[in-house]
């Protein structure tokens, strides 16, 4: 799937991606490959790009909140700040 993160001042992430395990309002959910459309409110915690399936090719950022919408096999993901996490 397509993952696109931005923020107002520059785009963290743009490529394609296995999935990405986001920080809901609610609690962690995860966007896999073809997931159904979904627009949801991110809280903050950790967002993780998972860049393959065995799941060792990833990146971790911390996020402070925003919006995620899935559609057409893209992920959009909308937020205020992201730091990466070593």
């Amino acid at each position: 799937m397509q993952l696109d993160i931005l923020t107002p001042e520059h785009k963290v992430y743009s490529g394609t991606v296995y999935g990405v395990l986001l920080p809901g309002v609610e609690g962690s959910f995860e966007l896999l490959d073809n997931h159904a459309p979904i627009i949801a409110a991110l809280g903050k915690g950790k967002l993780k790009i998972v860049k393959d399936k065995s799941y060792n090719n990833s990146d971790v950022y911390e996020i402070s909140g925003g919006f995620v919408e899935m559609l057409n096999n893209k992920a959009s993901v909308l937020i205020e700040d992201a730091k990466a996490v070593e």
